[in-house]
Order: C-alpha cells, then structure tokens, then sequence
C-alpha cells in the first residue's frame, strides 16, 4: 500500500516519467528498422545521436530557467511537447531529417528529464518520503512495455511512422495527468532556491556516477536490439525482447530499491549495483546464445537501476536543505550527458571492433564505479 501511496502523491511527474519511458523503448526496438531507412551506417548513425545528444545537453543548462518560467505547468507543457516531437522521426527518410527530428526529441527529453527529478525532489523534501526510485520504475516500466509492443508491432509489418504515431498519441494521454496532478508551487521553489557554494569535488564524482549509469543505461537501449539480431540471428520480436528484458528488470531493482532505500547506506549500494551491472554487460557481450544475452540483459538491468536514483539521493543526504535543489540541478547536468553519450559511442565502436566489443567496454566503464568513483565520493562524505 505504499507504494500505491507514493505513486498517488507523485502521479503529476510519474505520468512524465511514464512518457520519457514511451518514446525511448518504442525508440529502442525500432533502432534495426530506422537506420537503415534513414540510410546511414552503425558510425553515421551513432554521428547522428552524437549532435542531438550536443543540443539536448545544452539545453539541460536552462531547464531549471524552462520550469521557472512555465511554473506549475511546466511538467504538462514539455510532455505535450514530447509528444509532437515524438510523432517526426519515424516519417524521415534522410540521415539529415533524422538528425533534425531526434534533435527535437533529445532536447525536449532532456529538458523534461530535469524538470521531473527536480519535482519528484520537491516532493519528497514536502512530504518527507522518498520517491526517486519509485518514480524511476514508472519509467522502467513504461519502457519495458513499449519495447516489447513495438516489437510485436514490427512483427505484424507496421513500420516506425506508425509505431512513433501511435506512441506520440499515448503521450498526449498522459500530458493530461501530468497536466491535472497537483504540483508544488514552482514560484516558491524558485525563490527559496539558494545558489550553493558547492564543490565541484562533491558534485563531479557523483554526477559521474549518474552519467555511467545512464550512459549504459541508453546504450543497452539503443543497441541491444540490434546486437541480438544481428549476432544472434533473432527475430524482430526476439530483438526487442532485449530492451523490454533491461526495462523490466529496471523496474524491479528500482521498486526493491524503493523498499530498501533507508536500511542500506547508498556507498553499499551504488557499488555492489555497478559491479553487478558490469558483469551482466560482459555476460550480454560475449554471449554464444539469446538465452545467455538475455540473461546478461537482465543482470544488467538489475544492477543499473538503482545507480542514478541512489546517487541522487547520497548527494542530497551530503548538502543542506536549502541547496538541495541546486546540487540535483548541477549534477543532473553532469549525468544526464550520460543519456546521451551512450548511443553514439555505441555506434563508432560498433563500426571499428564490433557491437560485441562496444557491450564489453560498457560492463568496463561500469567497474570505474566501485573502483575510484565510490570511494572519492566517501572521503568527501566523511571530510
């Protein structure tokens, strides 16, 4: 019953959350049938992220100043935005329109992503609860559904302008919640926010932390498809099943997360949940078969869910109060480059050493948690 409780009170960004989660898995499970429709190679293609990812990461700098000014309806707002954006990349034909379209998505996205954390933090300092993970599984979720709907969908011979139409319209559905929840008064949020003298050495290592977990995160979504078609001869809806798997599994280790968030210190966590994320990548890598690379997906999954929430939540245990909002601002920043880092490096590998080798380098990435990040980010806990 509480978490029924927590979504109740966190419905107004869980329904954003929800449609951020639409557009990537339908996104996901559509990567082996849109690039070669837009023409470009597995480079070209990881390119064509690569400058949406640029734009998107600009504008996160003046989401804070978006939400400002659109006040108690800035979640509804970008959602509705979301949702036009999400209709355009499914209806281009030319490596240049698809850049544009998903130059749209990203910083819609992007900027959508940073209002919502910012509210669910709000929120959470109201009702004194934490949310953060719940609302990060709502994601997972919508996620995990779509990727396996589109995957089915593409099974039955629809093509991504019908797939994305659709996923726009679901959208539109929950700019309405996101629309009608009440909201925190962003006015006062934005007056009582204090720009913080906070140390870059508290705030890099933990936005690090973030972007490692979104980084990998977006990779296994975008690619992961392509990788079991590809190497493993599945079919479309084997294809997406890899993403829908990471979602699902995402889901669970976050509403875990949310139970077991105040009776493990966050250092255990993000550290045990890296290495265990570093190993399912390696185990997807290398895998001889589907059933090995799903379950490698799925460890994956487990792992990385519970990295950026948990983090999120040690940054704002480590500040006061009234910086809290400029501290999750400042390492969103940071983290959520994360998102979009992925995916294009993902293609530039795939196009040198293979898709394979691009997973391998992700479960190495991972390690880079626990090893160094972890234990400069507890000295400066401690100091």
């Amino acid at each position: 019953m509480s978490l029924l409780r927590d979504l109740y009170i966190s419905r107004g960004p869980a329904a954003s959350f929800s449609a951020v989660g639409v557009f990537w898995g339908s996104f996901a499970a559509l990567v082996p049938v849109l690039k070669p429709q837009v023409g470009l190679s597995d480079g070209q293609f990881g390119l064509a992220l690569l400058i949406t990812s640029i734009g998107a990461v600009m504008a996160m700098w003046l989401a804070p100043l978006a939400e400002r000014a659109l006040g108690a309806g800035a979640l509804g707002v970008l959602t509705a935005l979301l949702a036009v954006a999400t209709l355009l990349p499914g209806h281009t034909v030319t490596g240049v329109t698809f850049t544009l379209a998903m130059l749209g998505v990203t910083v819609t996205s992007g900027t959508l992503d940073v209002a919502m954390n910012a509210r669910v933090s709000a929120l959470e300092a109201q009702v004194g609860r934490s949310l953060m993970n719940l609302n990060h599984a709502v994601f997972s979720v919508a996620y995990a559904v779509c990727a396996m709907g589109t995957g089915l969908a593409r099974e039955m011979g629809l093509g991504p302008a019908a797939v994305l139409t659709g996923s726009g319209l679901l959208i539109g559905a929950l700019m309405l919640q996101a629309f009608a929840a009440p909201v925190a008064d962003a006015e006062q949020e934005a007056d009582g926010m204090e720009v913080a003298p906070l140390p870059w050495t508290l705030l890099l290592p933990g936005g690090m932390i973030i972007l490692i977990a979104f980084m990998s995160e977006q990779a296994t979504e975008g690619w992961s498809a392509l990788h079991l078609e590809r190497n493993l001869n599945a079919g479309a809806a084997q294809g997406a099943l890899g993403p829908a798997l990471l979602g699902m599994t995402m889901a669970v280790g976050r509403l875990a997360g949310q139970v077991v968030a105040n009776r493990v210190s966050e250092k255990a966590v993000i550290r045990w949940a890296a290495i265990t994320a570093g190993v399912g990548a390696c185990i997807a890598a290398s895998a001889p078969s589907l059933g090995v690379a799903y379950i490698g997906f799925s460890i994956l999954g487990l792992g990385v869910s519970v990295m950026a929430p948990t983090a999120y939540a040690w940054i704002g245990r480590m500040v006061p109060n009234r910086f809290r909002s400029h501290a999750i601002s400042r390492i969103s920043v940071v983290g959520y480059a994360g998102f979009f880092i992925g995916p294009p490096m993902m293609g530039f590998l795939s196009e040198g050493f293979g898709l394979s080798t691009s997973f391998l380098v992700i479960g190495g990435t991972l390690f880079v948690v626990p090893l160094m990040l972890v234990p400069v980010l507890t000295r400066r806990a401690v100091s």
